[in-house]
């Protein structure tokens, strides 16, 4: 098959086209951000199909592959790999262009049950699949939101884990590993320490996966806390204090350490801006309260990672370090495997969230990135100036940035080209269109001038301690031990 060149004028036409088709919707309805949900209908799950009960394997995936047959101008089904016992890790896309990538459309995801044990995101992204598909027509939120968005969804990342865990199990480490004893949500490259841990083969079906689709937001689904969790989720090496409360213990004084030392990123407002939408929509998280009395409580909800408790290998801070994806980690249960009657209710407390917060992606800057005859440029590196965490653009040349209401401005570098400086302003009514053309620079010699820059912005390297003796591994063990009573 032959490549077409596309045109600046072209994509433009298509846009405009798109804008024209849901300018009624957004007429009544803004950008989806400032207005609240019409009252959610009522959600009654076809039992034939759905209903508020686990699903094993086999018929998770009979429901994905029935929903997709029902819905084909909604949905496409798709696997990304197998688990290390062959078990598929399907995709499902809802969207009004399942099948292709819509010009100008941003793409976002939700991964639920990365740790096997932790079920009640799996029933979640189920039945938020459902609700999708039935209101499309009736809701005319579902149908903005679905007409300018591709949403992916895997609902388990760690099929074999849950195949052995227990309903009914609030704690504890059983099927929260793979197959192969491996915790998925340390398995990933980290920033800030090496990790040396093997690849696995679902999280290197998920890098395969983010590396091909620009992802722009992104949800994890976790369990065994109430709190929505911002990067970064690890930190520096660090001496803990040698003096403070805990003079006596060197434990206790690693988890003063880690109880007070929030890990930022250049994008703190935006981070807890998105997970402040989501905890502010859900029916009991923002309350801050917690789970048990043994238990942190989280003042609206929200805290940054390493403030919480440090790890390395986690799957947010590669999402946005290496590609500049916005990820939060959602943890919505408690109990990491409630009775299945509960199901019912965990619904009802998250389905605003988890329609508001994808809604998100549609804040701040959005536009494309062409030379002077119009052409795309792909992977061209875009920052906003002042902070240090990247993106690119896609094939097309398309870029999108969440960012709150302000003045900034754009730094955008491509090889061949002369890099530039644009300012904007973001509003909070509708993301800003922001086109960018791209001249080239040629030498003397005739030769096309290359900048040198990373293919990828990333903050300055992190300072690291010297010393990597005993306390390092407290550190790291007791990160493994609060890991195993929280998400």
């Amino acid at each position: 098959m032959t490549s077409q060149k596309i045109t600046l004028p072209a994509l433009l036409v298509l846009l405009c086209a798109c804008m024209v088709e849901n300018l009624s919707v957004e007429e009544n309805y803004g950008n989806g951000l400032n207005v609240s949900l019409p009252e959610p209908r009522a959600y009654i799950p076809d039992a034939h199909l759905l209903d508020f009960v686990y699903h094993n394997h086999e018929e998770m995936t009979r429901f994905l592959r029935a929903t997709s047959a029902r819905y084909p101008n909604l949905t496409a089904l798709y696997s990304i790999g197998k688990s290390v016992q062959g078990r598929d890790l399907w995709v499902i896309v809802v969207s009004a262009s399942p099948y292709e990538h819509m010009l100008g459309k941003p793409d976002v995801k939700y991964v639920a049950n990365i740790h096997g044990n932790e079920a009640v995101g799996r029933e979640l992204m189920l039945h938020l699949i459902q609700y999708f598909v039935t209101s499309y027509t009736t809701d005319p939120y579902i149908k903005w939101l679905l007409d300018n968005t591709r949403i992916h969804i895997l609902p388990s990342l760690n099929p074999d884990g849950y195949a052995v865990s227990k309903e009914g199990t609030c704690d504890g480490g059983q099927g929260r590993y793979n197959a192969r004893g491996f915790d998925l949500n340390r398995n990933f490259p980290d920033y800030f320490k090496q990790n040396n841990k093997r690849g696995q083969p679902e999280t290197d079906a998920v890098k395969e996966w983010i590396s091909k689709i620009q992802f722009s937001l992104s949800g994890s689904l976790h369990g065994g806390a109430l709190v929505a969790s911002y990067p970064y989720d690890n930190t520096p090496n660090s001496m803990p204090p040698k003096k403070g409360i805990c003079r006596s213990s060197a434990l206790c004084s690693l988890f003063q350490s880690y109880a007070s030392s929030p890990s930022l990123t250049p994008d703190d407002d935006i981070f807890r801006h998105l997970s402040l939408t989501y905890a502010s929509n859900h029916a009991k998280m923002s309350r801050g309260v917690a789970c048990k009395t043994s238990s942190p409580s989280f003042e609206n909800g929200i805290t940054n990672g390493a403030a919480w408790y440090p790890l390395t290998g986690g799957m947010q801070d590669y999402n946005y370090i290496w590609y500049g994806c916005m990820e939060v980690t959602l943890e919505v249960s408690c109990c990491k495997y409630p009775p299945a009657h509960e199901l019912r209710k965990y619904w009802d407390d998250n389905q605003l969230s988890l329609v508001k917060f994808l809604a998100e992606v549609h804040r701040g800057v959005q536009g494309f990135v062409t030379d002077s005859s119009g052409t795309p440029i792909e992977k061209a590196s875009l920052k906003i100036k002042g902070r240090d965490v990247g993106f690119q653009t896609t094939r097309y040349g398309e870029f999108w940035r969440i960012l709150l209401p302000g003045v900034y401005k754009l730094e955008v570098y491509a090889d061949g080209f002369i890099p530039r400086e644009v300012d904007f302003m973001v509003v909070d009514q509708h993301p800003t269109l922001l086109n960018v053309t791209m001249q080239p620079a040629k030498r003397n010699d005739g030769t096309y001038y290359r900048p040198v820059i990373a293919p990828q912005y990333r903050p300055p390297p992190p300072p690291t301690s010297q010393d990597g003796g005993i306390l390092s591994s407290i550190s790291s063990g007791f990160s493994n031990l609060v890991s195993n009573f929280f998400g």
